[in-house]
């Protein structure tokens, strides 16, 4: 009787296993595996199940160019939806591509709200822009959002990779629109923080002449960086416009005046002014009256004619 006691928690375990073992499993359910193999035409799931689930090659990804052997690995983990419980092998037929479709927009729209920065590969030309897909969706990526500027020409980023955010959604209509634009805007605002910081107001330098507005001329200072010579300071004199004084593409002296908020202010005027001061420092009294003659016969006192 002892003996039997002893065995009993044993053979409830047993049984629970078996119990586990024979979960019913129906079409339309998503259930998760581990890969135990990958071959050309389809990748097998351990699904801890009587039977081993299938998920056909063109059923795993819509992506372009796809090769399980290259993508697909022993040990991952697969979620698939049941095509049917039993494909007339005694194998689960699956589709992860159908799974994916209610995963990948739950992780696009999460991806969305956090502003998830996301690596691509641009998988394809089209008009207006490029294809990259993210969670297996189709994403379009606009030419105005591949760089800071609009592309003309997209032909140079097929198959090139690139770091995205998805902008906007509609799961309903399967529009996935992905932008690069924000994230290397950031990239690029970061590193003018950086070389502003080294530099400091009353820096004089030299800058070309970039663009002309009617509050001011924008002044490339080169490595990177810019600046605002405001309209009342470009000159002396009161301008109305700044093309009065100035043209794109001007070589030009300037002053950093002011640095807030990561922009500089420049100034052309203050490098006048300070002409102005020097000559003043520089300029002597006239002799007086009776000293004139004295000065002036010391100034040609070592000049031989």
């Amino acid at each position: 009787m002892e003996h039997e006691t002893n065995n009993t928690p044993a053979m409830a375990d047993f049984e629970k296993e078996i119990n586990d073992s024979f979960k019913k499993i129906s079409e339309g359910d998503m259930i998760t595996g581990t890969v135990i193999s990958v071959s050309e035409k389809e990748i097998t799931l351990d699904l801890q199940y009587y039977a081993e689930g299938i998920i056909p090659v063109e059923d795993y990804s819509r992506e372009p160019d796809f090769i399980a052997k290259d993508m697909v690995h022993p040990g991952d983990e697969v979620t698939a939806t049941v095509v049917k419980t039993d494909d007339g092998e005694g194998n689960i037929l699956l589709s992860r591509v159908e799974a994916n479709d209610v995963l990948a927009w739950e992780k696009l729209k999460q991806m969305l709200e956090e502003k998830t920065v996301i690596d691509v590969t641009v998988k394809g030309i089209v008009n207006g822009g490029v294809i990259a897909y993210v969670e297996g969706v189709r994403g379009f990526i606009p030419a105005s959002k591949l760089s800071l500027n609009y592309v003309e020409d997209t032909n140079p980023y097929l198959n090139q990779p690139l770091q995205v955010q998805v902008i906007d959604l509609d799961q309903e209509k399967g529009r996935l629109i992905l932008s690069a634009r924000e994230i290397l805007r950031e990239k690029a605002q970061e590193e003018r923080k950086k070389k502003i910081s080294n530099v400091e107001v009353g820096l004089v330098t030299e800058g070309r002449v970039e663009s002309i507005k009617p509050y001011g001329a924008f002044i490339d200072l080169g490595n990177g960086l810019s600046g605002l010579v405001h309209v009342s300071q470009i000159c002396e004199k009161r301008i109305k416009t700044p093309d009065t004084v100035l043209k794109v593409g001007d070589t030009v002296k300037v002053k950093v005046i002011a640095i807030k908020d990561g922009k500089l202010s420049l100034s052309m005027k203050a490098l006048a002014d300070t002409a102005a001061e020097e000559v003043t420092e520089e300029s002597f009294e006239l002799p007086k009256a009776g000293d004139a003659t004295t000065s002036l016969g010391s100034l040609f006192a070592n000049i031989k004619l």
